[in-house]
């Protein structure tokens, strides 16, 4: 395994792993608020679209490096 490859999986491990307290702790924070259904989904909808970006720009990325 070379040192970019290293770098590019501890890169997405910690992302990942971040990310994961990210949500837990919204869904925590939602549970216990009196949030309507409306302004939750708003919530999820933000929360999961970051990561998505994430996703595509190493997907783009990928693509563009052959």
């Amino acid at each position: 395994m070379s040192i970019e490859q290293f770098e590019t999986l501890g890169l997405v491990l910690g992302v990942g792993a971040l990310y994961l307290f990210i949500v837990m702790a919204i869904w925590d924070v939602l549970k216990k608020s009196k949030a309507p259904r409306f302004g939750k989904f708003f919530v999820w909808l933000v929360l999961f679209l970051s990561p998505a970006v994430f996703v595509a720009k190493l997907v783009v990325e990928y693509f563009l490096a052959e």
